[in-house]
């Protein structure tokens, strides 16, 4: 057997958090792009060792969260710790409101994906898109001050606030929340080292899982009316993956005291399902508000908006997202849709959606006449 002193085993991987000393600049299309190459992306694999590759994405999303973080500070911004009882330094997760969130009669609430940092969408759509598209930025830009997806314009009567259901890892040594990746990137020992134990110290109270983290934000932000919201505010919901999973299931279990004031739910890739989270069909049910005044998107190779199969397996009309391959480039594509519809329901208190049901046909094109002529 071979043992190896401490003294011999290799470095871990370290990098800056410097986007010029990575190798990269933004360009004027907000697209990150190599330096020694204008037209090429970022580059993952720069090693055969996949811990250097592990470590050197880390520190360029490290830049990209302190970019995206200054933007939506410029756009009023500011955080709010949960547990709402928590100080700096103790355990918490961060998330953004704006400004008015006490005054405002209209609340815009974002549930995002669990492996995604607060505030980034997608690091492939910022890669692709931009900064402002595959982040919260343009979205919160349309959502707090100029337009809200449509034609409507938008005063300071509607708030928003991005919830962040990534980062629930407590991070003792920097004391603050983290996403799982950020977590197995974080410096150990050496490169051959395994990533870091989790104990209870890590976990943040009311907020160890996504479910919980939905929980909270409703309990302690949504919930305090009068307080830290409007007491008659309408709540517009979008959810994302488990996000919106999460939320579904929360209204459920509680629809008597939130139906007075949920307006609508948009989600991205709906994970609910009719037989387990959506049981009772009542006209005054949950269930009978989901296929009323909710919709979806999915993955499609159809148009944006266009209607596609999945009311029966999710309670609501599905529409394509315009996105085909990737779950977490369905909210940098399809958001614009997401709060015009919103907008459209939120106008209207009796707005009900018609259902949908759409098939799949296959056709026959030698039976039906259209085939080729021979």
């Amino acid at each position: 057997m071979f043992v190896f002193r401490r003294e011999d085993l290799p470095p871990d991987a370290e990098f800056p958090a410097n986007l010029e000393k990575l190798g990269y600049f933004i360009n004027e299309k907000d697209q990150i792009r190599k330096i020694s190459d204008p037209e090429q992306e970022f580059q993952f694999k720069i090693n055969r060792n996949a811990r250097y590759n592990e470590v050197h994405r880390e520190m360029m999303n490290t830049c990209i969260r302190t970019i995206v973080s200054s933007r939506l500070q410029d756009l009023g911004l500011t955080t709010l710790r949960l547990p709402l009882s928590s100080t700096p330094n103790d355990p918490h997760v961060p998330i953004w409101v704006s400004p008015n969130l006490s005054t405002a009669s209209r609340i815009v609430v974002v549930f995002g994906e669990p492996n995604q940092d607060l505030g980034i969408w997608a690091y492939r759509s910022i890669g692709t898109q931009g900064i402002h598209a595959g982040s919260a930025v343009s979205f919160a830009n349309a959502v707090l001050g100029r337009k809200n997806g449509g034609d409507q314009e938008t005063s300071g009567d509607t708030a928003l606030v991005l919830a962040n259901t990534g980062q629930l890892i407590w991070n003792c040594g920097s004391r603050r929340a983290v996403t799982h990746p950020s977590w197995i990137a974080l410096p150990r020992r050496s490169a051959v080292d395994p990533p870091m134990t989790m104990s209870q110290r890590n976990k943040i109270p009311g907020n160890a899982n996504w479910q919980e983290h939905v929980d909270c934000v409703f309990d302690e932000i949504l919930g305090a009316r009068g307080k830290l919201v409007k007491a008659d505010a309408k709540i517009d919901i979008i959810g994302l993956a488990e996000g919106g999973l999460g939320a579904i299931r929360y209204l459920a279990n509680d629809w008597e005291i939130w139906r007075p004031y949920i307006s609508g739910i948009c989600l991205s890739n709906p994970l609910q399902f009719t037989h387990i989270d959506l049981l009772d069909t009542s006209a005054s049910s949950f269930s009978a508000f989901v296929s009323s005044r909710c919709r979806a998107y999915v993955l499609s190779d159809r148009p944006l908006g266009m209607p596609v199969s999945g009311f029966r397996e999710h309670g609501c009309n599905c529409y394509s997202s315009g996105e085909e391959l990737n779950i977490e480039c369905i909210m940098a594509s399809a958001w614009e849709s997401m709060l015009e519809w919103l907008g459209k329901v939120h106008a209207d208190p009796g707005y009900c959606e018609k259902q949908l049901m759409v098939q799949d046909v296959e056709v026959d094109l030698e039976t039906s006449g259209d085939g080729p002529s021979s």
